[in-house]
């Protein structure tokens, strides 16, 4: 580190910034308890002299009157020592919070972090505070649960409005494309491949192909004669040609229908057990998985990958984007209604509840542990920065008006204490 550097890092800060209103309560606050302290002190030393010399009655009054301004004035010492010197002379152990804010500093430092920074604590806290509870409760209300979704639509628009077709390129080509190159497809495919015909999820899909090629054989007779009258042999008759497709037309027809109809057609079966073969090549056969990635490398390597990419993300983006600031949308609608469902949940669902909280903990007891000693640490960087005189005037500021209590007890006190010596001296005289 640099000289400059160092100079920079331990030079005082003067703490002068405008004073907010809580500050300038505060001043009033300590202002009028400093009058009343010094009130009570003027009002001593007034009874003292009034009786000076006098017996009887009044030589109690007097004795304590005496009394309490001794206890007025070294507890005005004791306060004023903590932030300066009293009267401005250097006596010793005077001043002290200017003096020793560093070791201050890192006492509060040692403070907090033993007596709070504690997992116990932390964990306590986070279940007194009923965190889900409070948050379903809050969100059972439609207005609050729209003002969520009017500010993370605004956040998420801003957000994808500042992404710009080249930081999607630069993601493709420098992050998506090599961890790509690096993952073998095969194995990947194969798993993926596997749960997709054990789970009979691509029923879904072969109904849906064959219910769609049904419909467009049914509504384009002509296009498929066209295709085929293209691939018959030159010398074949026209009529011929033309009954070959007719009749082939409504066997293809019959055909799908018959596969749309019947859930164990032999066709379904033999496409299953296709793909149950290909799962199982992926995942063992050598050769298969070599065309696999011969495959990928020859789509990576396409420059139709980026800009296809580039396209789809742009087509999202507008719909996202559409969606998003449209208030009466469906999206946001939609939103709105997951979210009054998780706050009905949340009320209803003590369990769930439990779980989050205890997720809540654990988050907090990690960023404690992981983070504390950093967030600790800033007290003493920041105390250590302080010029000492504003450093005492703003802690007294905070403080000082609970710390004019101590003055005036010690008027208080030392009057009633003076009162009992003088009348047990006057009881040993006799």
């Amino acid at each position: 580190m640099t000289d400059t550097a160092t100079h920079r890092r331990e030079t005082p800060i003067s703490i002068v910034t405008p004073e907010p209103a809580a500050d300038a309560a505060r001043r009033r606050g300590l202002r009028i308890m400093r009058t009343v302290a010094v009130g009570l002190l003027v009002l001593a030393a007034v009874v003292y002299v009034a009786t000076l010399g006098r017996d009887g009655f009044w030589g109690y009054v007097n004795a304590g009157a005496e009394a309490s301004m001794v206890g007025a004035i070294a507890d005005w010492f004791a306060v004023t020592a903590l932030f300066r010197h009293p009267l401005g002379l250097p006596i010793p152990h005077t001043a002290l919070v200017p003096k020793r804010k560093d070791e201050l500093g890192r006492g509060l430092e040692e403070f907090v972090g033993e007596n709070f920074l504690q997992e116990e604590i932390i964990r306590d806290r986070v279940a007194a505070s009923t965190i889900s509870l409070r948050i379903g409760e809050w969100l059972h209300d439609e207005a609050h649960a729209r003002r969520v979704v009017d500010e993370a639509s605004e956040v998420a628009a801003i957000a994808l409005g500042k992404v710009r077709d080249e930081h999607v390129v630069d993601f493709v080509t420098q992050a998506l494309v090599p961890r790509f190159r690096e993952e073998p497809v095969a194995p990947l495919a194969g798993s993926l491949l596997t749960e997709v015909v054990d789970d009979g999820v691509h029923h879904g899909l072969v109904d849906l192909g064959v219910v769609e090629l049904h419909r467009w054989l049914l509504d384009n007779p002509e296009t498929f004669a066209r295709v085929l009258s293209e691939r018959a042999p030159w010398w074949t008759p026209p009529r011929l040609n033309e009954v070959v497709t007719a009749k082939l037309h409504t066997e293809a027809l019959k055909w799908l229908e018959d596969i749309r109809d019947d859930p164990r057609h032999h066709a379904r079966e033999a496409f299953d057990s296709m793909l149950e073969q290909l799962a199982k090549d992926l995942l063992h056969d050598e050769a298969t998985q070599a065309r696999a990635e011969a495959m990928k490398e020859r789509l990576l390597d396409h420059p139709q990958v980026t800009s296809t990419v580039v396209s789809l993300w742009n087509a999202l983006r507008r719909a996202t984007l559409t969606s998003l600031r449209d208030p009466s949308g469906a999206l946001r609608e939609r939103a709105v209604v997951e979210l009054l469902n998780l706050g009905a949940t949340l009320r209803s669902d003590a369990t769930l509840r439990e779980r989050l909280d205890r997720m809540a903990a654990d988050a907090a007891v990690f960023v404690v542990a992981r983070y504390g000693a950093e967030v600790t640490t800033v007290i003493t960087h920041t105390i250590e920065r302080w010029d000492g005189r504003e450093a005492a005037e703003k802690i007294e500021l905070h403080v000082g008006r609970d710390l004019q209590f101590i003055r005036i007890n010690g008027t208080v006190v030392g009057g009633f204490v003076g009162l009992l010596i003088h009348a047990v001296s006057q009881a040993l005289g006799h």
